[in-house]
Formats: structure tokens, C-alpha cells, sequence
């Protein structure tokens, strides 16, 4: 039976459907659900349970044995990030006390880290996983701060050789997208909001630039589709030799202006720019680049070819998009 928290959100639900598809076991979602629409998420799943984050650790201890693998993925419904106390909360507090319990109960433990630890992308994007490196990184929010300390916290413990899970990963996705993010309006990607406003005849505005190296809209992210995390971490789960801190992403940087014109592409429409100002409450802590470094994930061996923007655009537009049922 594979554990994964946060199970009903974006990438949590697209797990839940790879480890479904793949056949590897069980699966038990760890999750509030509110009053949006995150229960679609997991509609179409065959769960073994449902179960309330405040009753976690119960769940946990009466299940120990059967449990494969836990997969803690940022989101439980229950931080605001407006709240520095909360993710504290959640994603220290919370993500050492599942790693205690993985040591003891020798059960592999997954966890998110988040690709925002590099901050401006001034020290590079190397998922180098020692302490030393760690200390150097800066992130530009306290959400990648809060993920940054876990992960000190995780390499300080390796490196003095105290008990660990018999196989850990952090993993630090860049930009995700895909199906079943629709749930949220401050971490979807941008397709879904291009795709709607293009269908309707109107313009979907890019951020200006605040940055004279770079030109409105040419952003650069290194965008990844869901698919593709989704298989990188059923490879950890099937590879448990496999422990470390490594980064999701496709290794190649593309801009915003790209991401819009493959939505526009992907309806047989010409693509059509319009610019807005950067929220002032975004202009200190905005990346312009991102793009990681997958050396790492390459050299233990996953070595599948990454889909390509235009590829994962127009499957997420004529798949899910266009659907009448857009939930995978």
C-alpha cells in the first residue's frame, strides 16, 4: 500500500493514478477537501482509504505493516501560506516527524522539496544534496525557505549517520502542468488560464518584465509535463537502492511566450500577446530562469526522453482541456 499525502491535489492525484495504472498496490489518500473541487481529482480512483490529515499518524501506526512507501507531497489543504506558523508547521514540523516515523517503522519515505530552494538561480540549479551545498542556497519566499530547512535538517541527520528510512528522496519539481491542477488559481500553470481566455476571444496578459535582461514575456522556466514527474517517481519507488535529493524538471529552459503559443498552436489559432505589470508584491522574489540540472537523476539511471512542450501542451489541450470531463 503506498501513503501519499496531499494525494487529492495536482501531482498528487496524477500519482495516484500512475501507481493505479502501474499496478505497484493500494493506495490511501491523506487529504482535506474543503469545498472546492478536489474531490474530481481522485473521482475516478480505486482507494483503499480516505483519510483526514489530523488522523494521520493513527492511520499510520495501525497499517505500519502494510505500508510500501510513503509519498509526502507539499499541499494538505491546510497551510496558508500567508502563514509563515503554518508552513512551518507543515513542512518542517510535519515532514520531520514522518521522517522519524519512516526510520522507525523502515518504511521508504518520499517527500517534496521544491525547485524555489535555488532562489534567483544565482548559485546554479545543481540538486547537490550535501550540507555544505545546501547552506549556500537562497530561496526568495518562506514556502521554499520552510523546504530548505527540511531538507538541512534531512542531510545534517545522513551525514552524522543517525537512523534514516531505508530509502528517502526529496524531490525538487520546476514547473509542473497538467491535468487536475484546475483546483487552484495561485500554483496552476498558465495553460489553463491561456486556453480559457483564447476559447473566449480574449487575451491572456504575461507579466512585464522588471528585469532589462529580459525582454516582457521571455521569462524563462524549464516547464515540465505531469506525466513526466509522475513516471520519475514511480522509477525511485521501484528502484529502492535509490536515495538522495534530486531535481524534476526537463533540463531545458523555454519562456512564457512559448507556453502561450503552443495553447494557441494546439487550437488552430494565431497567437496573440498582451502585457501587464508584475504585482508589486512579486517583484523581490521573482525567478526569471529556472532550469535544472537532471545529471543527477540521469546518472542513476532514468533515462527516458523527457516530453517536449509542444507535445505536453497539446496533449494537456485535446486530452484533458477540451474535454467535457477534464479530470484524469
Amino acid at each position: 500500500m503506498y501513503v501519499i499525502i496531499g494525494g487529492a491535489g495536482f501531482l498528487g492525484s496524477n500519482l495516484a493514478a500512475g501507481i493505479e495504472k502501474a499496478g505497484l498496490g493500494e493506495i490511501s489518500v491523506v487529504d482535506n477537501f474543503e469545498t472546492d473541487e478536489r474531490w474530481r481529482n481522485i473521482a475516478k480512483r480505486n482507494l483503499r482509504s480516505i483519510v483526514a490529515p489530523r488522523d494521520l499518524f493513527e492511520y499510520l501506526n495501525s497499517h505500519n505493516e502494510q505500508i510500501d512507501a510513503i509519498i509526502h507531497i507539499n499541499y494538505t489543504g491546510v497551510t496558508k501560506e500567508a502563514s509563515v506558523d503554518d508552513l512551518i508547521e507543515e513542512r518542517i514540523i510535519l515532514t520531520w516527524k514522518l521522517w522519524c516515523w519512516c526510520s522507525e517503522n523502515r518504511v521508504p519515505y518520499i517527500y517534496d522539496s521544491t525547485s524555489g530552494v535555488y532562489g534567483d538561480g544565482s548559485q546554479g540549479f545543481k540538486d547537490d544534496d550535501s550540507l555544505e551545498a545546501l547552506l549556500k542556497l537562497q530561496p526568495l519566499n518562506p514556502a521554499a525557505w520552510t523546504k530548505l530547512m527540511i531538507d538541512r535538517k534531512i542531510a545534517t541527520n545522513i551525514a552524522e549517520g543517525k537512523k534514516a528510512p531505508p530509502q528517502w528522496i526529496g524531490f525538487r519539481c520546476f514547473n509542473l502542468y497538467g491535468p487536475n491542477e484546475y483546483h487552484t488559481t495561485n500554483h496552476r500553470s498558465v495553460v489553463p488560464g491561456i486556453y480559457q481566455a483564447a476559447k473566449s476571444g480574449k487575451l491572456f496578459p504575461l507579466f512585464k518584465s522588471e528585469n532589462p535582461d529580459y525582454k516582457d514575456g521571455e521569462q524563462l522556466r524549464d516547464f515540465i509535463w505531469v506525466d513526466d514527474c509522475v513516471d520519475i517517481i514511480i522509477y525511485f519507488l521501484q528502484h529502492p537502492e535509490i536515495s538522495g535529493i534530486f531535481n524534476i524538471g526537463t533540463g531545458e529552459a523555454r519562456t512564457y511566450k512559448d507556453v502561450l503559443t503552443c495553447v494557441y498552436n494546439a487550437i488552430g489559432e494565431k497567437p496573440e500577446l498582451d502585457f501587464i505589470d508584475m504585482p508589486k508584491d512579486l517583484r523581490t522574489h521573482y525567478q526569471y530562469y529556472t532550469k535544472a540540472d537532471v545529471t543527477k537523476l540521469r546518472q542513476v539511471g532514468y533515462d527516458k526522453p523527457f516530453t517536449s512542450l509542444e507535445e505536453g501542451v497539446s496533449k494537456y489541450v485535446h486530452d484533458y482541456l477540451e474535454k467535457t470531463d477534464m479530470y484524469r
